[in-house]
């Protein structure tokens, strides 16, 4: 079963890291001393293997690293090792960016096509998978509309985290599983944000001209743990793309802050989304 990185394994990965070059020890060197594979050592830095607890242990006793923060890093390898729903659907879930979703406690997303998937109803959701993912049993149209659906209770949560979501105006007009499915999602879209406070969701209009978001959709993850740094997540039909520099994250956060300032305010935003499903054909 392939390892997807928590926000917890993350830290992990990058405390361990830290203190293996305060110990001035190469990756061969760590190896060597606990008779482990290079490999092994690399893999536990970067998050490629799910942690064990003893394994950890072992490294930190060579580290020399005393208790409390022993045993905390012992206790975040047990977390971090959890496996959470996502597990059951790791044939749909082919990255990390659900597992670093779960622990998010605020999600910033640009998106010039769509309506983001948490805010999608079902039958939104089986138009753009059918469409998108070309899958050819029906079999796995439903178990990604099911993944898709229990992602969704993120935002049913106590703690859920704050979802700012913006959009271009085009989103508003494609008639993604025709006029019926899209009036649907459009009056389910401002009722979202009518009954969630938590959620704010903006529409780029026509009359922005060139702007910040025309290289594409992405989305910053920020978490509760100042520990913890934000993520930027590009998703690519070549692959997923996650960025953790610190020059990388004020990029995109610059680039979603401009996005956000061309965009309508929320509320001029869901007049213009209730006047879209009111004049659906």
């Amino acid at each position: 079963m392939t390892y997807r990185p928590t926000v917890r394994g993350r830290r992990l990965a990058r405390e361990l890291r830290k203190l293996r070059e305060e110990q001035g020890l190469t990756l061969q060197e760590v190896a060597d001393r606990l008779d482990w594979s290079r490999a092994t050592v690399s893999r536990l830095e970067t998050s490629q293997t799910r942690p064990r607890p003893g394994d950890i242990a072992d490294i930190l006793d060579l580290y020399g690293v005393p208790s409390p923060a022993r045993d905390a890093l012992i206790t975040l390898a047990r977390q971090a090792g959890q496996r959470g729903w996502w597990t059951a659907y790791q044939d749909v879930f082919t990255g990390s960016y659900v597992a670093l979703e779960d622990e998010a406690s605020h999600i910033r997303t640009w998106d010039p096509q769509l309506i983001h998937g948490l805010l999608q109803i079902e039958q939104y959701s089986r138009a753009v998978i059918t469409a998108g993912r070309l899958l050819p049993a029906q079999e796995e149209i439903e178990r990604r509309i099911a993944a898709r659906t229990i992602r969704q209770a993120l935002l049913d949560r106590e703690n859920a985290p704050k979802l700012h979501v913006i959009f271009d105006e085009s989103v508003l007009h494609r008639q993604i599983g025709g006029p019926e499915v899209m009036r649907a999602q459009l009056e389910a879209l401002n009722l979202a944000v009518e009954t969630r406070p938590f959620v704010c969701v903006q529409v780029l209009p026509y009359t922005a001209q060139e702007h910040a978001g025309l290289d594409g959709r992405f989305t910053i993850l920020s978490y509760p743990n100042a520990a913890d740094p934000d993520i930027a997540y590009v998703e690519g039909t070549m692959g997923d793309v996650y960025l953790e520099s610190a020059e990388e994250i004020a990029k995109h956060r610059d680039r979603f802050d401009r996005i956000e300032a061309e965009a309508l305010s929320p509320e001029d935003s869901a007049h213009l989304i209730a006047e879209a499903a009111r004049s659906s054909p």
